[in-house]
């Protein structure tokens, strides 16, 4: 059974950890009063996460390895290698009643999969391929969800910000009919959208999106839009406009480049996303007033001065954020929920990624940093 440590509103009750990398983590971090805080697993460089409905964790990483975390809503045990890619990073997971699908650099690839099964029962098949020029530059992982027989896959740009892109798959999100299909895009133009979250309750796909560097101080603001809300081909303008259509160029029109409905402050860079449910009566459920809100992980800047890494909360009902855009002001939309990865002199303890909800409603998040899988629970009364 792996080592952990357990946080309470805040309050650090006990420190027994046997986990490279966790022990500064453990010390600092801090959730909501009424919250308990775990570290769960030991997986280096971990990235997506993806739950079985009897409670099993997938998690991709930078490696070529997905791993498999036995148990994690309950006594968990020590991770295994699920599956080995001949590509990496291998981050992007997502999980079918009988598949797992799994992002790479170069492509999206299926894995059969049966309620408990601990290791691959068959070598990955190739279903999509992705950066289809061949070109390893910048932006290295492809993002996976699933929603309505549809395979949602993010490609982000080649890089900061240029026009034409080196292929059609850089820089948009791909949507995959299954069982199977071809690539086809639902947006286009969107720098780096990593973050996928698909709101259970409508089917909506929601995207988290790092925006691009070298503009006005403080500026673009880090997005998180509804891109199934748009009809067609949804346009988000990069690399010529940002935020509430403002242009990089002046000549340049971006009357019709899209206004997202959530905004964090620039260069926060959201990885991963997660939609509690409405409806989520498990042992460990948040309820009210998480119900249908969304949590993002944001993994921090590498600007100066750093932005810190934090999971934040967006309360929401029906896909609408509770309070609005304030375009004079990016932390009015959220409240932040897993906090204090940051030391006051700028160091790190850890940096958040992927991020999923448990069938018993435990909240789990993937850490590459510290190289862990936390996991928060509501405090039993």
């Amino acid at each position: 059974m792996s080592a952990r440590i357990a946080v309470w509103g805040g309050v650090l009750l006990a420190a027994l950890i046997a986990l490279p990398g966790a022990s500064q983590a453990a010390e600092t971090l801090t959730v909501p009063a009424g919250f308990s805080l775990e570290v769960l697993a030991h997986v280096p460089y971990a990235r997506e996460l993806a739950v079985t409905p009897d409670g099993d964790l997938f998690v991709g990483t930078s490696g070529k390895h997905v791993m498999l975390v036995p148990n994690a809503e309950g006594d968990a045990s020590t991770p295994v290698v699920f599956a080995t890619m001949g590509d990496a990073p291998a981050a992007g997971v997502a999980l079918d009643r009988d598949a797992l699908f799994v992002g790479t650099q170069f492509g999206v690839w299926r894995i059969p999969y049966r309620a408990g099964d601990r290791v691959a029962r068959h070598a990955p098949v190739e279903i999509a391929a992705v950066r289809t020029s061949g070109i390893s530059r910048d932006h290295h992982t492809t993002s996976l969800a699933l929603s309505g027989g549809r395979l949602f896959v993010s490609v982000g740009s080649s890089c900061n910000a240029c026009d034409p892109e080196v292929d059609s798959t850089r820089a948009t999100i791909q949507v995959l009919e299954l069982p199977a299909g071809r690539l086809t895009p639902k947006a286009i133009h969107i720098r780096n959208a990593i973050a996928l979250a698909v709101n259970p309750a409508s089917g909506d796909l929601w995207a988290g999106v790092a925006g691009q560097d070298e503009l006005a101080h403080d500026h673009p603001y880090e997005m998180f839009d509804d891109v199934t809300a748009h009809h067609g081909v949804a346009d988000y303008g990069w690399p010529y406009c940002y935020e509430n259509r403002r242009a990089t160029r002046r000549a340049h029109s971006c009357s019709d480049s899209i206004v997202p409905r959530v905004v964090f402050p620039a260069y926060e860079t959201p990885i991963g996303a997660v939609f509690y449910p409405l409806d989520s009566h498990g042992r460990y459920a948040f309820g009210a007033p998480y119900n249908g809100g969304a949590f993002v992980t944001l993994h921090g800047s590498w600007h100066q001065p750093p932005q810190p890494p934090r999971v934040v909360f967006i309360p929401m009902r029906d896909d609408q954020p509770l309070r609005p855009v304030n375009w004079d002001d990016a932390r009015t939309q959220w409240d932040e929920f897993l906090e204090n990865f940051q030391l006051g002199d700028g160091t790190r303890v850890g940096r958040p990624t992927g991020i999923a909800v448990g069938p018993q409603g435990s909240l789990f998040i993937a850490d590459d940093d510290a190289g862990v899988i936390y996991r928060i629970r509501r405090r039993a009364l």
